[in-house]
């Protein structure tokens, strides 16, 4: 009888402690926070809060975003961003929460923190059409004062084990450097008389480094930049130089491939240089352009007209921002972009589920998946 208590008390305890070791596995593949820096691709509302021209926060923008019931958001699309469902994805809790919310204190900012604007770049010029947007300068600015925040709710020690190790740093910028910058029609003529292409993308890559070394002195140590995508290619581009549905703009293109081979060679020497840091690049010029060329082998129809614009179609349909008199099509999850700039939330599945799981094509040294392991 002792014997029988005896093996039954130690099944008991086994049973416990393997239930034990077994939630620390769990929690430990989770992501815990996620810093996301950049432009109108991952902006989750930050622009609600400024007096600006580039937002997103009016119908039909966040139609299918399902925590607010299909209320708009300020997020660029018709649901979830990139770095949304990256999170998802990846463990984390919540999603980033806006760093101009409200109720952005507290706690709730250690599920990480979201610096992103619509019309912000790398260049502090850059976006000045907009009236407001918050550049890459301002948003690290921001974070600074979301990492004193954090040391006061975790205290230093602690609070710089969950920076470093348990916190993703996702940067998503550079697009609107050329959009609404060096490519602008009229407004950037001046700029381009005085800088080549290649002085320009000096000027980015210089700035950029910076910034980067900045966010590592604040303990980042896990980043994902992007580099620019196939920005010759999105509906605003074609409609504006009237392009056929194939066609793409040659001189967006070239001046993008040439800045993400910059952005390379740029992120090899951080990962030379700064001791436990791990930039990973996210080849997303390759993944869009693969997303544009092959869209039907998606599931999509289209990936030239954008589902939300003006008119129902053709030179003018996206060339309005998305906006409740915009014309909206039945079929959001078939087209890759939801407006002129912006992918849909159907494509932003494609590219994050690349960007977690994904091989070197389009995500190295690691996939973000790996990255969160480390």
């Amino acid at each position: 009888m002792a014997l029988k208590y005896h093996n039954t008390f130690a099944l008991l305890l086994l049973l416990v402690n393997l239930s034990f070791h077994g939630d620390g596995a769990a929690q430990n593949d989770k992501l815990a926070a996620s810093f996301i820096f950049g432009d109108s691709l991952v902006d989750a509302g930050n622009n609600n809060y400024l007096s600006t021209l580039s937002k997103a926060n009016v119908p039909p923008n966040g139609i299918d975003f399902k925590a607010t019931g299909g209320n708009p958001t300020g997020r660029f699309t018709n649901g979830r961003t990139i770095g949304d469902i990256v999170g998802e994805e990846l463990g984390q809790p919540n999603y980033a929460i806006p760093y101009l919310a409200p109720n952005a204190t507290g706690k709730a900012i250690l599920n990480g923190v979201n610096y992103a604007s619509g019309g912000g770049g790398i260049l502090n010029a850059t976006g000045s059409l907009f009236i407001n947007r918050i550049g890459m300068d301002i948003q690290i600015d921001y974070f600074n004062i979301t990492r004193k925040q954090i040391d006061e709710l975790l205290g230093e020690s602690e609070a710089r084990e969950y920076i470093m190790k348990k916190s993703l740093f996702s940067i998503t910028v550079g697009s609107n450097d050329f959009l609404n910058n060096y490519l602008l029609p009229f407004v950037s003529t001046g700029v381009r008389v005085s800088q080549n292409p290649d002085a320009f993308v000096d000027d980015m890559i210089n700035h950029f480094r910076i910034q980067l070394n900045r966010l590592y002195e604040l303990d980042a140590r896990k980043f994902v930049i992007s580099n620019v995508g196939p920005i010759g290619c999105i509906p605003y581009q074609r409609i504006i130089n009237e392009l056929n549905d194939d066609d793409c703009v040659d001189l967006a293109n070239q001046i993008a491939t040439q800045y993400n081979a910059r952005l390379k060679d740029l992120l090899a020497e951080l990962n030379d240089n700064l001791p436990g840091a791990t930039f990973v690049l996210a080849n997303v010029y390759d993944l869009v352009s693969e997303l544009i060329r092959n869209y039907d082998k998606y599931g999509f129809t289209t990936a030239s007209r954008a589902c939300c614009g003006i008119g129902s179609g053709g030179q003018v349909a996206g060339i309005i921002p998305c906006v409740p008199t915009s014309s909206l099509c039945s079929d959001r999850y078939k087209h890759v972009f939801w407006d002129q700039y912006h992918p849909s939330e159907a494509a932003n599945l494609i590219l994050a589920k690349q960007l977690i799981d994904g091989d070197k094509r389009y995500i190295s040294p690691m996939n973000l998946r790996q990255l969160r392991d480390l």
